[in-house]
């Protein structure tokens, strides 16, 4: 099974860039599929996520939204991944 994460970022944010930095780390250990969506100019996307920005998925699946807390990103990878075996 294919694991999709997406990051719901906009320029200039200091807490998207370590968020990014945090899930790429992590992707070095467990594959997935990573998205990054620039929320700038997209009205939807900014009346959904702006306040919350950096917001992660997994799957379609909301996650974490302001950072991303490495060890609970990783346990939610590692139990899809036992999921689909």
């Amino acid at each position: 099974m294919t694991i999709k994460v997406e990051i719901y970022t906009r320029k200039g944010c200091h807490l998207c860039e370590v968020a990014e930095q945090v899930v790429r780390e992590v992707r070095t250990q467990i594959p997935f599929e990573l998205v990054i969506i620039d929320i700038e100019g997209k009205s939807e996307l900014e009346d959904k996520y702006g306040e919350e920005v950096p917001v992660t998925l997994i799957n379609g699946q909301r996650h974490d939204y302001f950072s991303v807390d490495k060890k609970r990103f990783k346990i939610a990878l590692n139990s899809i991944v036992l999921l689909s075996n």
